[in-house]
């Protein structure tokens, strides 16, 4: 077997996901073999760097030795059982390790299966609380330049110009309100007056805010300054709106803390994880909930309060047994003061950037790093020409439009982090 061969098989039976497919008639599909580390390794034997964890999910690296024997050991022992009516240890222990770990007050976990669907369910969850208290709200507030998944109601709360104009007559009504326009205090403050404002007005139709905490994953790594956390909680208490918190790529050690909501010391209503909560390894989404909301849907059979939401494998046991064991690297491997250390030496890699003429600006929170282009228009798709040369040179970039970003697995060492670096760098020096 070889890349052309795979390749050539692919073409004929897949759609690739976030793909226009004619695209590949000129640029190369990789087909990967085998995987290790931070490095992906195709047919040919050619190695790439994997400079974005494989879409954000992959936090301690491919085919990691203990998180591959924790699951073997599960394999064993239950695949998978309905979790309505019946339970299993694996996902009792994650969920007590979860209430341990989160903000203050997270109590009760519900599980789905990916990050969109874990946004569905805090959006039906919030709705229907207030439901269960006599009150008609079913209006959600986001902000603009977000993103919160693909699905009807998770792209209902997005700001994603293209996906609204195309899908715009199955979405549900939402509204969005300013994202700070940059990581300073003063744009936080404007930014939490202008929600004031809104709540103001509707405050009576409002169900939640949803946001993605400090970094805007697919809004081209947007960041803010966490101080607009604090007001959002404090204006959401006033107006008894819920606060739904969209951790699915900042959890996780992503941004400095272990969730980006305790780098602002706020608890949100509803907590969305999912990508690195399995490191990676299999597909599981989980939302964190109060005790007061799920209080609001305890009842007896027939007043019509309990939640109406499943999947068929909710809390799947191989699932959680690879998220108990990624949380058992964060507890052994002392992961966040490991984080901070590798963070500031990405971000004094970072400073180089500056010296380019076609370089906007660059940006970083935690292990999330950041170069934003200027100079050119979307038709020159200059993501793809960087992501091109990053593939010649051995590592996976893939750009969002003129943002070329790094958000490299945990285990990523100095001299593997100059590399992806001085690629991305070369590429785009030759831009210029």
């Amino acid at each position: 077997m070889n890349n052309f061969e795979l390749k050539n098989r692919d073409l004929d039976v897949l759609w690739h996901p976030c793909t226009q497919m004619k695209d590949h008639e000129n640029l190369p599909l990789i087909p990967i073999k085998k995987a290790h580390g931070v490095y992906l390794e195709d047919f040919d034997g050619n190695t790439y760097i994997d400079a974005i964890s494989s879409w954000w999910v992959n936090i301690f690296g491919h085919t990691n030795a203990y998180i591959n024997q924790k699951i073997k050991e599960q394999l064993d022992t239950l695949e998978h059982v309905i979790l309505a009516g019946f339970t299993h240890e694996q996902v009792v222990r994650l969920s007590e390790r979860l209430v341990k770990i989160s903000p203050i007050g997270l109590e009760k976990c519900f599980y789905a299966d990916n990050g969109s669907s874990a946004v569905e369910v805090a959006l039906k969850m919030s709705f229907h609380a207030h439901k269960n208290d006599a009150k008609n709200k079913n209006l959600f507030v986001s902000l603009t330049n977000s993103y919160h998944g693909e699905t009807i109601g998770a792209l209902s709360v997005g700001d994603v110009e293209l996906y609204k104009d195309t899908y715009k007559p199955l979405l549900i009504h939402s509204i969005q309100t300013p994202v700070p326009k940059d990581m300073s205090l003063e744009s936080a403050q404007e930014a939490a007056i202008k929600f004031e404002e809104l709540c103001k007005n509707r405050a009576d139709e409002i169900s939640a805010i949803i946001l993605e905490p400090l970094v805007q994953g697919a809004g081209y790594m947007h960041m803010y300054h966490k101080e607009f956390l604090v007001l959002v909680r404090q204006i959401c208490d006033k107006y008894d709106i819920h606060m739904i918190a969209d951790e699915v790529m900042v959890g996780f050690g992503r941004c400095g803390e272990m969730f980006a909501c305790q780098s602002a010391d706020v608890t949100p209503d509803f907590l969305v994880l999912s990508k690195g909560l399995t490191g990676g390894y299999l597909p599981l989404s989980v939302v964190l909930t109060t005790n007061e909301i799920y209080a609001k849907f305890y009842c007896d059979y027939g007043e019509y309060k309990a939640f109406l939401h499943s999947h068929s494998y909710t809390g799947n046991a191989l699932a959680c047994a690879a998220a108990n064991a990624t949380l058992d690297l964060f507890e052994r491997d002392n992961v966040i003061e490991k984080n901070r250390v590798m963070a500031k030496y990405m971000g004094e890699r970072l400073l180089k950037f500056k010296e380019l003429t076609n370089v906007a600006s660059i940006k970083q929170t935690g292990m999330i790093c950041a170069v934003e282009l200027k100079g050119y228009t979307p038709q020159e798709r200059i993501g793809l020409k960087v992501y091109q040369y990053g593939l010649d040179n051995g590592v996976l970039l893939r750009p969002l439009g003129h943002v070329v970003y790094f958000m490299p697995p945990y285990i990523i060492t100095k001299d593997e982090c100059d590399r992806m670096i001085e690629t991305a760098y070369e590429a785009i020096k030759r831009l210029s």
